[in-house]
């Protein structure tokens, strides 16, 4: 009898290890400083942050002292964000060696990434963080750098987005057996990869709010699939579970091209910094496979028996945030 419960135990523990950052689905929220310098010394400056950073203490793009304003700031509060935009000119007329910073970061417990576009064509990419918000720009830009702070990006995001981590929870929980695991974690990570590299290099264009919303109903499926028991547990999903889990990662895919759209890509680094923010991705994702695995093979090695109800709070419990989010980002969406 012990067998079951131990089951049900490990899937529990799992879930509220998984549950716990519900209060948002992508915590992976930087803001961007994107900066144009001319030959004569002015600056474009393309300040953009989620509205919820202008609370207190607000998020502040902190130029160069000898960088002047010399236009009024205009703003863009449509959707999510709010899009500043203003010139400044430099005297003397560079910016190399010189630092630019964003305050509040620690505050805000956030990243915020920076783009310069030097005079001379060069283009600096650097990624802003509590611990260190202010960068000198250098002489040269290193690919290392963008492949650096992209995988980064990337392995936060995922690590970060309750929605995508329930997902791949709730398909570990469904599957039995090895090599099908293998190869339906191997069919999502496909389908996602797919429709992230589509979507940021501008073939496929969809909408995300519906896209949300239908990342939260893979949620809704996942559960539903785990609550079936008996005789007709044999659903097309649970047959084919690498085909669910294929088609289901397009869909979580655009919702991975969704954040690094807020990103964006450096011009000149773009094949390298999609990769890295993927390969980060699917990093995050094997460490999050193999806590679950770990967890499991921990907890069916304790010697305890659990009541019967307990093994149907996974399926409950993913089910019920998953329609509670399909319902939160409807009604913002509609």
């Amino acid at each position: 009898m012990a067998g079951p419960w131990r089951g049900s135990l490990w899937a529990l523990a799992l879930w509220m290890a998984g549950a716990l950052p519900v209060g948002m689905a992508h915590p992976l929220d930087p803001a961007l400083l994107e900066i144009h310098e001319s030959t004569a010394g002015a600056l474009d400056i393309l300040w953009r942050l989620p509205s919820a950073q202008e609370a207190e203490p607000p998020l502040r793009a902190v130029l160069p002292d000898a960088c002047k304003p010399v236009s009024t700031t205009s703003i863009d509060r449509s959707g999510p964000l709010v899009t500043q935009r203003w010139r400044a000119v430099c005297d003397p007329a560079d910016l190399v060696g010189r630092p630019i910073a964003v305050t509040g970061l620690r505050e805000r417990q956030t990243d915020a990434l920076l783009r310069v576009h030097l005079a001379d064509g060069r283009l600096i990419q650097h990624v802003l963080r509590g611990d260190a918000p202010l960068l000198l720009i250098p002489e040269r830009a290193g690919r290392f750098d963008v492949l650096r702070d992209y995988l980064r990006l990337g392995f936060e995001h995922i690590l970060g987005g309750p929605d995508h981590l329930l997902f791949v929870l709730g398909l570990v929980l469904l599957i039995l057996g090895w090599k099908r695991l293998l190869w339906t974690i191997t069919a999502f990570t496909v389908g996602h990869s797919a429709t992230l590299s589509l979507a940021v290099l501008g073939v496929v264009r969809v909408p995300p709010q519906p896209v949300e919303v239908l990342i939260a109903l893979t949620l809704v499926v996942v559960a539903v699939e785990l609550a079936r028991r008996g005789p007709g547990g044999g659903t097309w999903a649970r047959r084919f579970p690498w085909a669910m889990a294929s088609a289901f990662g397009l869909l979580h895919g655009l919702g991975f091209a969704g954040a690094l759209a807020q990103v964006g890509l450096p011009a000149e680094e773009i094949p390298l910094a999609l990769f890295a923010f993927n390969l980060g991705i699917e990093t995050g994702q094997v460490l999050w496979v193999a806590v679950i695995l770990a967890g499991r093979a921990g907890l069916e090695a304790m010697p305890l028996r659990w009541p019967w109800p307990v093994g149907w709070v996974p399926a409950y419990a993913i089910g019920s945030l998953g329609i509670y989010w399909v319902i939160e980002r409807a009604a913002s969406w509609l």
